[in-house]
């Protein structure tokens, strides 16, 4: 059986990550993940999850500037010292919700210099993770949605993941990225399983429910079903109609 985790950055994201944490329950929804929980209060998040069960499996590290267009600070020269206080700021949050995962946002950058200062920053979030055993995630994301971006293939991030050694450094395979990216699902699911940590998924190209677009679902979901694969998959798309009347492609999967 397939089981799905409600990224609670994009599904009910009109309501308090309380509530839209009950709303997933509700849904039948198996876990829950967030972007950028940090205006809403540790407690309300825990208690929800401690009173529906679920777990938060992971949230991301601050953008930085917004306002500016900015995209995570990790590998941003010169703002190692903000980009420490983000995965901070996020690993005390993750604690203080039991949240299993961070994703250490790299942000727009490129060059020796930004890969330098990004294993040295992964390298401090997997300390500071070691101690609480959360796991740091890097995700590529692709050049239609975030041209620029450091971390731009999953090929980049096996090289860190390797070079870097560190058992709790995972990679994040989002579907929808990694097929715009450079498609090949099926065998690159296989090929970079043992450093997986997280899965998600959206249609391509329009990043919507996954019951459409150019990439079968069910042939993917059964594939890291036979490959082993049983964690709770990451529904992250993006709808103009309300949540619940998005979830008809859960009967189908």
């Amino acid at each position: 059986m397939t089981l799905f985790s409600a990224n609670l950055g994009f599904l009910w994201a009109d309501r308090p990550l309380a509530d839209a944490i009950h709303a997933a329950h509700a849904a039948g929804f198996a876990a829950v993940e967030c972007h950028w929980p940090y205006d809403n209060d540790p407690a309300d998040v825990r208690a929800a999850l401690d009173e529906t069960g679920l777990a938060m499996l992971g949230l991301n590290t601050i953008r930085g500037d917004v306002s500016a267009g900015e995209n995570g600070l990790s590998a941003l020269p010169g703002r190692e010292a903000e980009a420490r206080a983000a995965i901070d700021q996020a690993m005390g949050y993750a604690q203080a919700i039991a949240a299993g995962a961070v994703h250490v946002m790299a942000g727009f950058a490129h060059g020796p210099e930004a890969d330098a200062c990004f294993r040295s920053n992964l390298a401090y979030a997997c300390e500071q993770a070691a101690g609480p055993g959360v796991t740091v995630l890097i995700e590529p994301l692709n050049p239609y949605d975030a041209p620029g971006y450091f971390l731009s293939s999953t090929g980049q991030a096996k090289t860190l993941i390797d070079d870097l050694g560190a058992a709790n450094l995972k990679l994040m395979f989002d579907c929808y990225h990694i097929q715009l990216i450079e498609g090949d699902l099926t065998n690159r699911l296989s090929r970079l399983l043992p450093m997986i940590g997280h899965i998600q998924f959206a249609s391509v190209p329009d990043r919507g429910t996954p019951d459409h677009g150019e990439v079968s679902y069910a042939h993917i979901f059964a594939h890291l079903a036979q490959i082993g694969y049983v964690q709770p998959l990451g529904a992250e798309y993006k709808s103009t109609l309300a949540t619940d009347e998005t979830l008809d492609w859960m009967k189908s999967f």
